[in-house]
């Protein structure tokens, strides 16, 4: 009868622990979808076939192998004296990592991938903070030209 009664008592308090203890530091930490810095944010991110002064000229989601390259533009806002990357994605890969060094409250930079026309796709830009931490993620398809 002890014995029954010892296991019930150390489960109640395996609990009793678990919600007193453990469950509000889980709160604690960062919860999946925020990002560690609160004021970050990629106010405007897009692909785009050039920049002029600073800013895109078009947006584009489909791109036929014709075109031989493509800008990722991105304005970003409370990064301030961060490094921020753009992360080229394509078939799983990571094929280029473009990082800035973000100078003021708001920053716009842009990086350039040209395009080999026998890799068509789908194709993913991530922009990620310093640490990886994932703020934004485009994807555009590069099309065989018909």
């Amino acid at each position: 009868m002890h014995q029954c009664v010892n296991v019930r008592w150390a489960g109640l308090m395996g609990v009793l622990i678990w919600s007193l203890i453990l469950l509000p530091m889980l709160a604690l930490a960062v919860q999946p979808g925020t990002s560690p810095v609160p004021d970050a944010e990629v106010f405007r991110a897009q692909f785009t076939t050039g920049i002029s002064d600073r800013e895109p000229v078009d947006e584009v989601a489909v791109l036929d192998s014709s075109a031989s390259s493509i800008y990722y533009f991105t304005e970003l806002r409370g990064l301030q004296g961060r490094t921020v990357s753009h992360r080229w994605e394509y078939a799983g890969r990571v094929m280029s990592e473009i990082p800035f060094e973000v100078g003021g409250q708001r920053w716009r930079v842009f990086s350039k991938k040209t395009l080999n026309p026998a890799m068509t796709g789908k194709w993913t830009v991530m922009v990620v903070d310093q640490s990886g931490w994932p703020l934004h993620a485009g994807i555009f398809e590069y099309r065989a030209m018909e």
